[in-house]
């Protein structure tokens, strides 16, 4: 038993730094975004308000460093660039599909018991 725990805090250590870049709250959406059809910096940033302008830039850069977003310069006046998911980030289509549904299906319960806690928090913090 003590085997498998410490197996599994291994695993757990090193597939961590791929889950902080990969798993943050803006890169699933983003990639969410994405995997519908490919999108200019400002219709991502539209579809994700109230996501800031920097916050956005480093998460798109972050997203393309790691292999899961490719950005595409238009030559237009202005200059345009559109993201649009890679075969790897499409990868992550499913995983992120069932996460969004799950949210969906049990964000009321987590609100319930946030309440509570909250609540149950504060009625300690009066005692």
């Amino acid at each position: 038993m003590a085997t498998d725990i410490a197996a599994l805090l291994a695993e757990i250590n090193s597939t961590r730094p791929i889950l902080e870049q990969v798993a943050n709250k803006w890169s699933v959406l983003i990639l969410t975004v994405l995997c519908t059809q490919p999108a200019r910096f400002n219709a991502i940033k539209r579809r994700l308000d109230p996501i800031t302008h920097k916050a956005l830039t480093e998460a798109l850069r972050r997203l393309e460093r790691n292999g899961l977003v490719s950005r595409r310069v238009i030559a237009s006046s202005p200059v345009a660039v559109e993201y649009a998911i890679t075969p790897l980030g499409r990868t992550l289509q499913d995983p992120f599909v069932a996460l969004v549904g799950w949210a969906r299906q049990f964000g009321a319960e987590i609100e319930q018991a946030q309440a509570h806690y909250d609540s149950r928090r504060a009625d300690e913090a009066s005692e």
